[in-house]
């Protein structure tokens, strides 16, 4: 489809400070500038921001990961918001390429927030007309939200990626359960099998995996561990260690959002059997970590969104859970 640039006359373009790199790839591919955006702090700490220029009557968008550090990001997006929506912006679109309090997602101990509802709830009152994202922790944070939300998926760009490899004696394998319909869907776009571990997350950091739920590795050489987001790493590098004694040699990482805290990174490439670490650009990643990576951009993927919405036209081939509710994986 031949989808039409965005008019420069009638939008305004807009970045946090969480990933400007990507906005202005997102900015060019929709064919408008990216304009200024001024943030600064009081001595006090209070965050300070200026939208660099005029909203009122336009479509606004604003793009903003909530990546470390998430709380001053989320402050500098819910303010950003409230400016446009204040300034007579006819749209507020928050494009947040990586959703972190999605995580946060259900009640699993006594007194504790279901943060990624309550992060929702924020944005909407700040004044969010529309919010586009991209793979979600679990398909009912999507409910959460209460204007039309997309939630997009990176799997076609991996799937271009891995499918210029040799795939030869390559099983695809998800850490738990939760990870499990993503990562069989992506196994069914590379032809390949798949299995999933049965993970037991015993807290933030360290997490025990018993064993695997379906297909067995046995026989496979290579395998790709797929899920949406790695931090800390517990759960690739305890995968990683179960396969590799059930005889897997060589074994591929692959995520969504590369978030990669507390030593992550460190601790993955001095693994010898763990040959390759992918992401994606949701996340801005330091240069010195980059170059342990394969960074696969996501802009394209978000431009096309949003000049799909620009032209009243379907997105729903770019959505990250509707082909899995429907095809069962």
């Amino acid at each position: 489809m031949n989808l039409p640039m965005l008019d420069p006359g009638d939008v305004r373009f807009f970045s946090g400070s969480s990933n400007r790199k990507l906005a202005r790839a997102i900015a060019e591919h929709c064919g408008v500038p990216m304009d200024l955006t001024h943030i600064s702090r009081f001595s006090n700490d209070n965050l300070y921001i200026q939208l660099g220029a005029s909203v009122r009557g336009r479509k606004v968008f604003i793009v903003q990961s909530l990546s470390p550090p998430v709380n001053d990001h989320l402050m500098e997006l819910l303010m950003m918001i409230d400016i446009a929506s204040s300034a007579g912006a006819r749209e507020v679109q928050a494009i947040i390429p990586y959703y972190s309090f999605a995580r946060s997602d259900k009640k699993d101990a006594p007194r504790i927030s279901i943060t990624a509802r309550l992060v929702a709830d924020l944005l909407v009152t700040a004044g969010a007309t529309h919010v586009m994202t991209m793979m979600l922790h679990s398909p009912q944070v999507h409910g959460f939200f209460s204007v039309p939300t997309d939630p997009l998926t990176a799997r076609p760009t991996m799937e271009r990626y891995f499918k210029e490899r040799d795939l030869t004696n390559t099983i695809i394998v998800a850490p738990d359960v939760g990870a499990a319909k993503s990562a069989g869907r992506f196994a069914d776009m590379l032809g390949l099998p798949f299995a999933s571990g049965n993970k037991e997350r015993i807290s933030d950091t360290e997490v025990r995996i018993s064993g695997l739920v379906g297909k067995t590795v046995q026989g496979f050489s290579r395998a790709i561990i797929y899920d949406d987001e790695i931090s800390t790493g517990s759960s690739m590098l305890e995968l990683a260690h179960v396969l590799h004694r059930s005889g897997v040699e060589e074994i591929t990482l692959v995520c969504t959002h590369g978030v990669f805290v507390a030593g992550a990174i460190e601790r993955l490439i001095a693994v010898p059997y763990i040959s390759e670490i992918v992401a994606t650009d949701t996340v801005r990643l330091p240069k010195e970590i980059r170059r342990n990576l394969t960074v696969l951009t996501v802009a394209h993927i978000f431009g096309e969104a949003i000049r799909s919405n620009y032209a009243r036209q379907s997105i729903g081939g770019l959505f990250t859970f509707w082909r899995d509710e429907l095809e069962g994986k």
